[in-house]
């Protein structure tokens, strides 16, 4: 077999227009299942300049698919794609496969309105069989699909690759004992980047590694099991041992054993000459059985920048090749995260109960700061969102006040804990939900647009939206002091708007909102002093509003007063009598679910008899569809939650 040189690092990959390059004539994983060996290994060093010219024009996540090039490379070379089904976890590490599976034309639109996608989607390619944002769901699906295909008789192979982080969510290991007991013909690819806890691959390993993936071996493997069967039961235990033993010295994998996987690893999945001969074997294997192969790779690999800076190389904006430089717009406004960090750490001084939790995101939710003030106060649980809220659940008991912070859409995973470790005992665990709304580039399955519907039917619950960044600081405060049951505050991704900040936030009231925006009675353009709309606001959506009630003013004469709700549960039901009582039409607006704020107000003005005709009650909402990736202010125009659409269904009633 040739052997391919190691592969040199980039800084600055080649124009995408150089000569003779393969992989200008690749439009999908056929065009290159006859190629050399040789030439694959050309193939993923032209991929991996593909990949680092189109992200830093693009933006998006670099340092996982760069990782996975060579594997992906090795893929979609040895099976039969898209026959055989290829999973990828997550999706951060996508971008490879999307090059190779004839979306390379079309990658310079990546994450952009109507562009393609930064994650798997089912309705982009047929190359992508199952659609993936939030990690550790690829063995379920992939198991799904090995046991449909065994009920239609098909002979196609399933292959699920996750990566060591997604392996600490407790959803992995239920779909491998899944597998495990129902002997599912599958592979699943354990993409190890993480170093520190694999033994050192060399030579020697991966040619043992060569051998076990064999067919002569696992056939061997599976007659052993059958002649040891008929040992007297000392013999069977003793020879049982001494196969783990074995096992064990090539690498380890036990406790995938004892989940029914045959275990197969390590190897260096940067090398082709290792990976491929270990795929075909698994390909052409006779017997069934579902099989775990683990391989190490090096997030970043092969660009230097994000090999020193794997984190920050991570999720990028657009980038300098050469240098790694990252083209970030700079703000003088603080980014909500950022303020909920610092007023945590101001609270946090002043409380020594106060604890940090955090689901494999603490620099995504400013976890990262308050675990430099407080090292031993912050837990970052890894991929567990489910374990996240009960241990904060188990804390709580105890008498110490965890702030869990998660981002809306991954707090999801965790409702059934919510419900029932947390609301149903009343205990005291604060949510702090980031990225509450429209999100962007990364689409509708990062959005977090069903917190407000999905905490406010539950008993005990008391629920928080910010304004803006000084009303998170007060949130924060509220939160810390309040030990009568669960309570959330959500805020946007991105910057604040400006708001003066205090120097630390006060307790706010539970329940009650207040008045922004009244428009000036006496002005010479108010129509006969009738105060004529109210417009109550939960969350960031009242910069829009404050726009749209001073044109309404100047424009049309119309009065308009502006409140700001704070809370979604309990109602400022005093705030909302008096709204409906002095205003001809009340319209509600939130960056949330149909559902949400507007029903609960809607609901109690019904339960207390005032929608009687004498003012018109409204809901702004985000639509009932999924909002594809595009820029927030373009979604949020597409939702139609701004000024524009505020005054329109201001005046859809007008006399």
């Amino acid at each position: 077999m040739a052997q391919t040189k190691p592969h040199e690092k980039i800084n600055c990959p080649p124009s995408p227009h150089i000569n003779k390059r393969l992989l200008d004539n690749i439009h999908g994983p056929a065009d290159f299942r006859d190629f050399s060996d040789t030439q694959l290994a050309q193939l993923a060093v032209e991929t991996r300049q593909e990949l680092i010219h189109t992200v830093s024009k693009t933006g998006g996540h670099l340092g996982a698919g760069l990782g996975v090039v060579e594997l992906t490379v090795a893929l979609h070379a040895v099976f039969n794609t898209p026959d055989d089904k290829l999973i990828w976890d997550v999706g951060h590490q996508c971008y490879p496969h999307k090059i190779l599976t004839g979306r390379k034309d079309q990658m310079h639109t990546l994450r952009q309105g109507g562009g393609v996608s930064g994650f798997t989607k089912r309705s982009e390619s047929e190359y992508d069989p199952f659609g993936a944002a939030h990690s550790s769901t690829s063995i379920s699906a992939g198991l799904g699909m090995a046991v449909a295909r065994d009920l239609s008789q098909k002979k196609n192979k399933v292959i699920s690759v996750i990566g060591d982080g997604a392996m600490t969510a407790g959803m992995a290991y239920e779909a491998m004992n899944n597998a495990g007991a129902l002997k599912s013909d599958m592979i699943v690819i354990l993409n190890d980047n993480r170093m520190s806890i694999a033994p050192p691959v060399g030579a020697l390993s991966t040619y043992l590694t060569d051998i076990v993936s064999s067919k002569p071996y696992l056939s061997a493997r599976e007659i052993g099991k059958k002649f040891t069967s008929y040992l007297p039961s000392p013999l069977q235990k003793a020879a049982k041992r001494a196969e783990e033993t074995a096992r064990i010295a090539l690498g380890g994998g036990t406790i995938f054993e004892e989940l029914g996987f045959y275990y197969i690893g390590p190897v260096d999945g940067h090398n082709l000459d290792h990976l491929l001969p270990i795929l075909r074997n698994l390909r052409n294997r006779d017997q069934t059985g579902p099989i775990l192969l683990h391989v190490i790779t090096q997030k970043g690999k092969g660009y230097k920048p994000a090999e020193a800076s794997p984190d920050k190389m991570h999720g990028v904006a657009k980038f300098d090749v050469v240098t790694g430089a990252q083209f970030k717009v700079k703000s003088n406004l603080p980014s909500y995260t950022k303020v909920f960090a610092e007023e945590l750490i101001t609270q946090a001084k002043q409380n020594d109960k106060i604890v940090g939790i955090t689901a494999a995101m603490p620099d995504g939710t400013g976890m990262d700061l308050f675990g430099t003030e407080f090292p031993n106060r912050m837990f970052d649980v890894g991929i567990a969102e489910q374990h996240a809220v009960t241990f904060a659940a188990g804390m709580a008991t105890e008498g110490y006040k965890p702030f869990v912070a998660i981002y809306s859409t991954f707090l999801q995973r965790a409702y059934d804990q919510i419900v029932h470790d947390v609301a149903i005992q009343n205990l005291p665990v604060r949510f702090a939900i980031d990225r509450a709304g429209l999100v962007g580039a990364d689409g509708a399955t990062h959005a977090g647009s069903f917190d407000i519907a999905y905490l406010g039917c539950l008993p005990n619950f008391t629920l928080m939206a910010a304004a803006d960044e000084a009303e998170l600081q007060h949130m924060i405060a509220t939160a810390a002091a309040h030990d009568s049951g669960p309570i959330a505050f959500r805020y946007p991704r991105g910057n604040g708007t400006g708001a003066t900040r205090p120097e630390h936030g006060k307790i706010l009231d539970i329940g009650k909102g207040r008045i922004v925006y009244s428009s000036p009675q006496n002005n010479e353009n108010t129509k006969a002093n009738k105060r004529d709309v109210a417009i109550l606001s939960y969350g960031t959506r009242l910069q829009e509003c404050l726009k749209a009630a001073k044109n309404l003013l100047e424009k049309d004469g119309t009065s308009c007063t502006v409140a700001d709700a704070r809370f979604a549960k309990p109602l400022d039901k005093d705030l909302i009598r008096n709204l409906v009582s002095t205003h001809a039409r009340l319209i509600t607006i939130e960056e949330g679910s149909i559902g949400g704020f507007g029903s609960y107000v809607l609901e109690f003005l019904a339960r207390e008899n005032l929608l009687n005709g004498t003012c018109c009650v409204k809901t702004m909402h985000l639509p009932d569809t999924f909002i594809d990736q595009d820029s927030p202010e373009k979604m949020y125009e597409d939702a139609g939650l701004i000024e524009k659409e505020i005054i329109k269904m201001s005046l859809s009633n007008a006399d």
